[in-house]
């Protein structure tokens, strides 16, 4: 049987699905049509319903918990791991609420979570996450909204950190932080998602065995990435929670969606989020 994917170029993402689409593992007579997309455009196919399975931020998975099911595997929850919110030094931290901010998609979990931070701040202008370093250092926007390996060159290029928004959850939950998680459609059978969850969780364990094994399709995929800052991304958004998400990760986006529909960031959520839980 052959399912459409869609996964981000990002090394995290490579790593854990380089096993499962490269036969390196049983994939239990599954096949895998892959989409590489950045997540923000991910997000946009999702909705459009498009992908069987799919990397997803969590934010867009709450309006989307109709149509897809999570699985246990695959996902990106941790701590020390969340968005950053950058500007040029002469910023002034008053004028957050009323500055321009680029945010990485508006549905991302790292809009999500600045929602919570800073709910007065709703002048946002959308741009690919790779772009938001340089606008902020052009003057283009006041602050950016970082993910992913930004978070590990802001600084040298002269920009400074106004606020963890990773800090910001943990602080407020003592929880781990949902940043992106593997959904599959649910109208699929019930037996191909189990299926499909157990080749996911073997080619993150295979991943982690032969962590050499994906270096090839990582890097073809960040080629501009040194390998350093390629492992720094995969250690931060690759640990236990990807392989299963365990009783802590469950309570951690049960609690983010508990909280947005508190403050009304999302209508509804179906009663039943997670596969066999």
């Amino acid at each position: 049987m052959k399912l459409t994917l869609g996964f981000s170029p990002c090394p995290n993402d490579t790593f854990i699905f380089d096993a499962m689409i490269h036969q390196k593992i049983e994939t239990e007579g599954l096949e895998f049509e892959v989409v590489m997309e950045d997540v923000e455009k991910l997000n946009q196919m999702a909705f459009a319903g498009e992908l069987d399975i799919t990397k997803l931020s969590y934010h867009a998975f709450g309006y989307l918990t109709e149509k897809y099911i999570l699985l246990n595997a695959g996902s990106a929850l941790g701590k020390n791991c969340g968005p950053l919110l950058i500007a040029r030094p002469e910023f002034d931290f008053n004028k957050i609420e009323t500055a321009n901010i680029a945010i990485p998609g508006k549905n991302t979990t790292a809009n999500f979570l600045l929602r919570l931070a800073y709910p007065d701040a709703v002048n946002k202008t959308e741009l690919l996450f790779s772009d938001i370093e340089n606008a902020v250092l052009s003057g283009e926007v006041d602050c950016g909204l970082i993910i992913h390996e930004n978070r590990f060159t802001y600084a040298e290029k002269g920009l400074i950190k106004i606020r963890d928004l990773g800090e910001y959850w943990e602080e407020t939950t003592r929880l781990p932080i949902p940043l992106g998680g593997i959904v599959a459609k649910r109208n699929l059978n019930i037996e191909i998602l189990n299926k499909i969850d157990r080749v996911l969780k073997r080619s993150v364990e295979y991943a982690f065995e032969n962590p050499k094994s994906s270096l090839p399709f990582i890097r073809q995929h960040a080629q501009e990435m040194e390998e350093e800052v390629m492992y720094q991304h995969i250690h931060l958004y690759v640990n236990d929670y990807s392989v299963d998400l365990g009783e802590e990760g469950r309570k951690a986006i049960s609690k983010m969606y508990k909280i947005a529909l508190e403050k009304k960031v999302l209508p509804s959520i179906h009663s039943h989020l997670f596969l066999n839980h």
